[in-house]
């Protein structure tokens, strides 16, 4: 099979990628990869507009991301846009814009398509096995979750339940207050019931976390320990289980200033990464799973293993 060069991005609520990458079916290697702090939901992402500042960034972005296409050279392009796109009166503009202005089509996908896609990556990066288990992907504006083995999806959902949502309703006070954390979880318990039914019914044995908020877990604790981590180096990771509980406490009762100064945590994570630690430990404890591992792969190398496939 001919290796073709092809060029993805990830049109994220806070964060843009663009991943270039060469190869067949059976393996790609990134050739470039770039990622833009957009933050496209900032100050309406519940609100369901994207707000004329974050507008200007992602087209800006959109731009730089197609000077980079030109110059690798990539014959195939897909750009998928997700939760903040989908849910904004002003998505349709947004990507009519980015058409104009920067020469490249918008593909916009439903929660079914985007958990699809996410799954695609995480097998592809190896993570699954025979067991079942509970993909979960964190994004600004969404959550995806997924069950399944290496074989095949047994059940798969997106919530409109993403970081910058939970931060937006329950994240406004830091340290975030004990009375925030049970509004939000008693949120989530009304959110998630279809998750919760499908986890009894398909008993995942344990938790995957794509990329995101479990790429930075993994990299503070790693560097805590003094280890030189290389998150490009790396495909899958497994937690060891206290290590993650006690960073997890740590980050829910810091501040601001702690997190900035915490290295492994990217500016765009410093404050929603709260709300992902929350998440996490509510779903590890609500279904009784300790065993979480990390894959650095998610929608794009999904996006691209479709394409290569």
């Amino acid at each position: 099979m001919d290796s073709k060069r092809i060029a993805v991005m990830d049109l994220g609520t806070n964060t843009f990628h663009l991943l270039i990458a060469e190869g067949t079916a059976d393996g790609f290697k990134a050739v470039f990869r770039q990622t833009e702090a957009v933050k496209l939901g900032e100050g309406g992402i519940n609100r369901g507009i994207i707000q004329q500042e974050p507008f200007n960034r992602g087209i800006t972005a959109m731009q730089a991301f197609k000077k980079r296409i030109d110059e690798y050279g990539a014959t195939q392009v897909k750009a998928i846009a997700t939760s903040a796109i989908r849910s904004a009166a002003n998505g349709p503009d947004f990507i009519q814009q980015v058409k104009e202005q920067a020469g490249i089509r918008i593909e916009l996908i439903n929660g079914a398509q985007e958990a699809a896609y996410i799954y695609s990556g995480i097998k592809a990066s190896g993570a699954l096995g025979d067991q079942n288990s509970l993909v979960i992907d964190i994004g600004g504006g969404s959550v995806e979750f997924i069950i399944g083995n290496k074989n095949k999806v047994l059940w798969k959902q997106s919530f409109e339940i993403g970081a910058a949502r939970l931060m937006d309703k329950f994240n406004q006070t830091d340290p975030i207050p004990v009375t925030s954390i049970k509004a939000l979880t008693h949120y989530l318990n009304g959110q998630l019931i279809d998750l919760f039914a499908a986890a009894i019914q398909y008993k995942p044995v344990n938790i995957i976390g794509s990329s995101g908020a479990f790429e930075s877990f993994a990299e503070v604790i790693e560097i805590k320990k003094g280890k030189t981590f290389d998150i490009k180096q790396t495909k899958v990771y497994e937690f060891d289980t206290d290590d993650l509980l006690d960073l997890i406490e740590l980050l829910i009762k810091s501040s601001h200033s702690l997190r900035a100064s915490m290295k492994g945590i990217i500016p765009v994570r410093v404050d929603m990464i709260v709300v992902a630690s929350l998440l996490t430990i509510y779903l590890m404890q609500k279904l009784g799973i300790p065993d979480v591992s990390m894959a650095t792969y998610s929608l794009k190398e999904g996006v691209l293993a479709d394409m290569l496939g």
